[in-house]
């Protein structure tokens, strides 16, 4: 089975760090969530939700619609990590928020992929559950330096989800 990695960006960003996944993973196929429709979803039985953080904590405009189209959607039997971006020194309130909402559309998938918070500077958010990220937050403003270990370190871990 392969991997979906749906993805929502405005400026690209989250894209790029989505293709440099897929490519860790390998075989993953990258979907545009301007371009899907919910019948994607049930192609892939291992799916990477992939948004950036926007306003005041909301998913990228073509993921709002998207989430919108998908709540009838069961992910009963699917496995789900989640990613999102965010800017940790200008949205410090609302770092990475996109998780939380990504995790509702997946409603009755085995999440995995939690990470922890552990080198990360900011206030709050609501991807942060029990101490730990409830999946890979992504800071390409201030920390891009750090991104790639971070991918590297959540392969590992997903590979070891059964990814």
């Amino acid at each position: 089975m392969s991997i979906g990695i749906f993805v929502g960006s405005d400026n690209g960003t989250t894209t790029d760090v989505c293709e440099r996944l897929a490519g860790k993973l390998g075989g993953a196929e990258l979907i545009d969530v301007a371009n899907a429709s919910p019948e994607d979803i049930a192609k892939f039985d291992r799916i990477i939700l992939a948004s950036s953080t926007w306003g005041d904590g909301d998913l990228q405009s073509d993921w709002e619609s998207y989430a919108e189209s998908l709540e009838n959607t069961d992910f009963s039997g699917k496995t789900v990590a989640l990613l999102a971006l965010g800017d940790a020194d200008s949205y410090s309130d609302t770092f990475c928020d996109a998780l939380y909402h990504l995790k509702n559309v997946a409603k009755g998938a085995k999440i995995v992929g939690e990470t922890s918070t552990d080198g990360y500077e900011f206030d709050s958010s609501k991807g942060v559950e029990n101490g730990k990220f409830i999946g890979l937050a992504i800071d390409e403003a201030n920390a891009d330096d750090k991104t790639e270990d971070r991918l590297n370190a959540w392969v590992s871990q997903l590979k070891g989800a059964g990814f």
